[in-house]
């Protein structure tokens, strides 16, 4: 879908700070939501125009009825001379995918006949007019063939007039709320002291921020959800006003040096509160105490969006259904059921949108992390499928920090650690909040040999996600390191936790195993081993030799810290060396 503003040039001269300023506010206000709302990506934006890609005509027939009526509404206080009016393109076709941009023909053509419509217009290829047959009720007229500039063959046009898309904002197309949109309204500062209302601000301002994160997400601008400042919050009707599925209110309260901060989420269709937490601090470090308590907020409100959104029927699935489902089994416990359900999933949303870089990222991603845990009887085949993926969700958006996450895992499981770190780094400073990232640098520092750099990585991510659902994975980092500097309560300690936490894992009974006979407990190691051996994909743990074969061991100096423990302990509970 390709769009502009008809009369771009006359607006500017005429009032150039009150069209940008209009432009601006039409951007947040209807068209980001509509291409939200109907699974659209934002490719760029070209002055006066913008480029949407979308992975069914229906979609891109809906956002562009949406946006024209929309404007039409709008438009209907605004004088003649200061009105804008968009035109509107789509075109059905191949496209080639670039650094995140898109060419080809398809997209000129798309371009082509936006040229051609009215201002307040569509106007469509005949590709475009039959897909939509029978499926949108739209009244299109046909203009005949046209000779497009650069354009080799004639291509049929077909257009809907200004007065033909007036009415579809009632009556053909009703207003959805973006998936996963949320507005955060300004913190309540129940403070005696009026100037902590800036820490309040601060806390609405961050989570703001921190909730645009969010892979698939729709966030209202602090500027619009701060004209809610005390005001009576009705939520349904904020959710009406905003087109957005959920609300975030929360409160401050500073006693003395104690802060303690609420928040809670709530369904904007239904007033259900769907989560609520409670977060107290010390005011020795307001920053960090702000900075803490936002992400952790964050982090929380994105499993609850997606159990939310993937818990919502769709009698039709699209592909970010799909995508949503397989985000919110993810967060299950991992199990090689889990794992072959999400991937299933995540390959249904592929089928319906190839191009989807969060598709692509999220199967590259659990594909290696089936390799990882030693679930999977395909380790070779999904190493290399995840990797093609994450090459070309790299390739599309190569400031994505899902794709860089996928990269990453994907070396890690490669046992280039040395390389993964970097990427894993570029997550982070791209999505501050990604906690699985601090765990795995810590994998990666410890076999490249800074042992003393993980402990303190693992404990940033038990801070920010303390019920996170791979804490068992935090836990057994713990246990590992202290495992292997011989402090064996400690090690038993963790691994035991981690253990519990998710039991399907064969690497944490192994590990568990190793420390019990360390520590004298003979019946307890035999009984782990037992299990670890169980749950392998493989018979890594049938010898020493094959299981020192099956992954890296780390640079010398952590090699020797495995030999003097991991595997002692294995030989001692039974495992032989060949």
């Amino acid at each position: 879908m390709a769009a502009d503003v008809a009369g771009y040039s006359r607006l500017i001269g005429a009032d150039e700070g009150g069209t940008l300023q209009a432009l601006r506010a039409i951007r947040a206000e209807l068209i980001d939501p509509m291409i939200a709302a109907h699974n659209g990506r934002l490719v760029k934006t070209t002055g006066d125009g913008l480029l949407v890609e979308f992975s069914s005509v229906v979609d891109a027939l809906r956002c562009a009825t949406e946006v024209q009526a929309g404007m039409t509404e709008r438009n209907t206080t605004v004088p003649d001379d200061r009105r804008v009016e968009f035109r509107i393109g789509i075109n059905v076709g191949d496209v080639v995918v670039e650094d995140g941009d898109i060419f080809g023909d398809g997209v000129n053509v798309a371009a082509r006949l936006e040229g051609l419509a009215e201002p307040g217009g569509i106007c469509v290829s005949a590709r475009v007019q039959e897909d939509a047959a029978g499926k949108l009720d739209l009244a299109f007229e046909d203009m005949g063939e046209h000779t497009l500039k650069n354009i080799a063959r004639p291509v049929r046009v077909y257009t809907l007039r200004p007065e033909a898309v007036t009415d579809l904002r009632t009556t053909m197309v009703p207003h959805v709320a973006p998936r996963l949109s949320i507005v955060v309204l300004p913190f309540t500062n129940l403070s005696n002291d009026p100037e902590q209302q800036y820490f309040a601000d601060g806390i609405t301002e961050d989570l703001t921020t921190d909730l645009s994160r969010i892979a698939n997400s729709f966030v209202i601008s602090r500027n619009t959800a701060f004209t809610y400042r005390n005001k009576s919050v009705d939520t349904k009707e904020i959710g009406r006003e905003l087109g957005v599925r959920y609300v975030l209110e929360g409160s401050v309260r500073r006693s003395g040096n104690q802060v303690r901060v609420n928040a809670q989420l709530i369904d904007a269709e239904t007033d259900a509160h769907l989560w609520a937490e409670r977060f107290d601090g010390n005011t020795s470090d307001l920053f960090a105490l702000q900075d803490e308590v936002t992400r952790r907020i964050a982090i929380a409100l994105n499993l609850e969006l997606l159990t939310a959104e993937a818990a919502r029927p769709a009698e039709h699935p699209d592909a970010l259904d799909y995508l949503l489902r397989a985000r919110a089994i993810r967060a299950k416990p991992p199990s090689r059921e889990n794992f072959a359900e999400v991937i299933d999933l995540c390959e249904r949303a592929i089928a319906l949108y190839r191009q989807s870089v969060a598709t692509q990222s999220f199967l590259a991603t659990n594909l290696t992390a089936r390799v990882l845990d030693n679930m999977t009887d395909t380790a070779a085949a999904d190493l290399v499928r995840a990797e093609k993926l994450a090459g070309q969700a790299l390739a599309a958006s190569p400031r994505n920090p899902f794709a860089h996450y996928a990269k990453a895992q994907v070396l890690r499981a490669q046992g280039q650690y040395d390389d993964a770190i970097p990427e894993y780094e570029t997550v982070l400073e791209l999505n501050r909040n990604s906690v699985t990232a601090y765990v795995h640098i810590g994998q990666c520092k410890l076999l490249t040999g800074s042992i003393g750099k993980v402990i303190p990585l693992v404990e940033q991510a038990i801070r920010l996600s303390p019920g996170d659902p791979e804490i068992g994975l935090f836990y057994y980092r713990f246990g590992q390191v202290h495992l292997l500097q011989s402090r064996t309560e400690e090690a038993i300690a963790w691994l035991h936790r981690a253990r519990n936490q998710a039991p399907a894992y064969s690497t944490f009974h192994s590990y568990l195993a190793a420390a019990y006979v360390l520590n004298g407990e003979m019946e307890r190691a035999a009984a782990e081993l037992a299990e670890a051996r169980r749950l392998s994909a493989d018979d890594r743990y049938s010898t020493i030799a094959r299981l020192r074969a099956a992954q890296y061991w780390g640079v010398p100096k952590i090699r020797a810290l495995f030999e003097a423990t991991y595997f002692a302990g294995l030989r001692k509970a039974g495992v032989p060396e060949e």
